[in-house]
């Protein structure tokens, strides 16, 4: 690797671009991704930078449903980004469809579409969590980078075998008086 390229890949790594895409939702949490642009979080003073072109971005953050229409979008936006590039599925309704999940045009998270290499829970997530999900990105596209080990766990928190929170299909345990589950048998 010769300097300038080493060069380019710091400079990456110091100033990353972001880029955001709603796939569709309530907009909960894109209230949150611009909360991390103001004075109270001021992102931007580590040089986050929000690029309005996929082509110039590192990551991309994602938010809200991904359905049939917009899955095309989607898959486009990621393959405009320059490689080496980091994925952020943001929201319980990116990561499994939230409370979307069992409608018929909804296709129960962006992993489904592009691989994703972050998983930030929540209904909506806090901004301190999009945060840390955009750092633990930046580690993400160090190591595709060649500059650093791959982060062990490349999700937030969730189930202990790493399934993000709310990506599971089964059922709750029902509780003692809940009167559907005594008269089903």
């Amino acid at each position: 690797m010769g300097f300038v390229d080493k060069m380019i890949k710091q400079s990456r790594l110091k100033s990353p671009w972001i880029v955001h895409f709603d796939c569709g939702s309530c907009n909960g949490c894109d209230i949150e991704v611009l909360a991390c642009l103001t004075p109270i979080y001021d992102v931007e003073r580590f040089g986050v930078v929000n690029a309005g072109n996929p082509k110039h971005a590192d990551v991309l953050l994602v938010t809200g449903t991904v359905n049939h229409r917009n899955r095309h979008v989607l898959k486009q936006i990621y393959d405009q980004m320059p490689s080496p590039k980091a994925v952020v599925s943001i929201g319980a309704c990116n990561l499994s469809g939230g409370v979307f999940k069992d409608t018929y045009n909804v296709l129960n998270g962006a992993y489904n579409i592009i691989p994703v290499d972050v998983f930030v829970p929540g209904c909506p997530p806090k901004p301190e969590a999009i945060i840390d999900g955009v750092v633990e990105a930046l580690a993400v596209l160090k190591a595709k980078m060649g500059m650093g080990p791959m982060p062990e766990a490349t999700f937030m928190p969730g189930d202990e075998d790493g399934t993000p929170a709310g990506a599971r299909d089964e059922q709750a345990p029902a509780a003692e008086g809940d009167k559907s589950q005594q008269n089903a048998g």
